[in-house]
C-alpha cells in the first residue's frame, strides 16, 4: 500500500541521499548468502547483475527500456499488507527481486537504483507520485527527463511501454522527489516546495540497502 505523507514545507532526502555507486560482487555475495546460492531468488538476482554489466554499452533510451522491462517481468504485485505484513514498507532492490513481488513503489525504487548505478545522470530521474486514474488509487512511477525543461517519459509497472506523460491519461502526476528536493506538479510544471527535511520511510530504505553493501 502506498501511504502518502501530507508536507509543508518539504519532506524529504538529503541532497546526497540518493546517490548510488557500489560493488556489484560483494553486494551479490552478500545476497546469495542471505537468499540463497539456488532457485528463483538467485536466477532473478542474477539477471539484475546482468542487466547492470550489459547494460553499460547501452544508449540512455534502451536503458530505460531495458530497466523499465526487466522490472516488470521479474515482479509481480503484490500489496505490503501481503507481502510484508505492514501498511506500507518501501523495499530494497534486493529484497524486491529476492521475493520476486511488489507495489508499485518497489517497482519504482528498484528502476531508479538501476539506472542510477546504470550511469543515469541523477538530475534526469524523479520517484514520482501519481493517481492512477482508472484504478482510482494512488501510484509511484519514475519520471525520466532527457534536459531540465523536457517533457517527462513515465517508467510505469502498469506496462512496459515508455510514453511522455501528455500521453498518460490514466495517471495524474501529483509530487515527485529527487536528491535535490520535492515537487509539486500541479499544472504540469513542477515546482520546488521542500529540500532536506526526512521523509522517514526513504531514509529507512537508504539505511537497509547500506547494510546490505550498497554504498549510498
Amino acid at each position: 500500500m502506498l501511504v502518502i505523507v501530507t508536507f509543508s514545507g518539504g519532506l524529504l532526502l538529503g541532497a546526497n541521499d540518493a546517490k548510488a555507486a557500489w560493488s556489484l560482487d560483494p553486494l551479490m555475495r552478500k545476497a546469495e548468502k542471505r537468499y540463497g546460492r539456488s532457485g528463483p531468488a538467485k536466477d532473478r538476482l542474477h539477471a539484475w547483475r546482468d542487466l547492470l554489466e550489459n547494460g553499460r554499452r547501452m544508449t540512455e533510451r534502451e536503458q530505460l527500456l531495458a530497466v523499465n522491462h526487466e522490472i516488470n517481468q521479474q515482479i509481480r504485485f503484490t500489496d505490503d499488507s501481503a507481502l510484508w505484513q505492514r501498511r506500507d514498507y518501501w523495499a530494497t532492490p534486493l529484497e524486491t527481486l529476492a521475493k520476486g513481488a511488489g507495489d508499485c513503489e518497489d517497482f519504482a525504487v528498484a528502476k531508479y537504483f538501476t539506472l542510477v548505478q546504470l550511469g543515469v545522470a541523477r538530475e534526469k530521474l524523479r520517484i514520482t507520485y501519481a493517481r492512477a486514474l482508472d484504478l482510482n488509487q494512488a501510484h509511484m512511477v519514475v519520471t525520466y527527463y532527457e534536459t531540465p525543461d523536457a517533457e517527462p517519459l513515465v517508467l510505469d509497472n502498469l506496462r512496459d511501454e515508455i510514453l511522455p506523460v501528455s500521453r498518460r491519461k490514466d495517471l495524474d502526476l501529483r509530487y515527485a522527489f529527487d536528491a535535490q528536493g520535492l515537487y509539486t506538479l500541479k499544472g504540469g510544471t513542477p515546482k520546488r516546495v521542500g529540500d532536506t527535511a526526512k521523509l522517514p520511510v526513504w531514509q529507512g530504505l537508504l539505511a537497509r540497502m547500506e547494510r546490505e553493501g550498497f554504498t549510498l
